[in-house]
């Protein structure tokens, strides 16, 4: 097994420090030839009943708002002169749909940006850090003993 990631997803929500974290992912992803997925995770509105009118279609409008949002970030990314292997949308809890597409892509390394305006990233795409709670993903390997680089 390379120590080496062979696919790197980063994580934006559109915030300067997401901004940091897709500089921070794409850097690497060229330089090691890795494949670089980009995803966001639109967050549908939280009001529902059965009876209410428009949720669909103010759903509807949030998924694709996120879409937009994630096509400008990815062409922001190829605008700098890094490849896009692919795009996920997800609409959802950050955290577990985050951890989702790591699983299904096989990630070696996850990177997200946080508030506090630092960028974490894992190596081994098993470990990632969010909203202040960490998660290990099945099969996990700590780097450097904390997960967390």
């Amino acid at each position: 097994m390379s120590v080496l990631p062979e696919k790197i997803l980063v994580a934006t929500d559109g915030s300067e420090q997401a901004t940091r974290a897709t500089r921070t992912a794409a850097e690497p992803a060229g330089k090691l030839g890795a494949e670089l997925h980009v995803m966001h995770v639109g967050e549908p509105p939280v009001i529902f009943h059965p009876e209410m009118r428009g949720y669909t279609a103010l759903y509807e409008r949030t998924e694709q708002d996120a879409r937009k949002h994630l096509e400008e970030e990815a062409e922001r990314i190829r605008a700098s002169g890094a490849t896009v292997a692919r795009s996920h949308l997800r609409m959802g809890r950050p955290d577990v749909e985050i951890l989702a597409v790591a699983e299904e892509i096989g990630a070696g390394m996850v990177v997200v940006g946080t508030r506090a305006g630092r960028c974490h990233a894992s190596p081994h795409g098993r470990h990632i850090r969010l909203r202040g709670a960490s998660r290990a993903l099945p099969g996990a390997r700590r780097a450097g003993g904390s997960g967390v680089a």
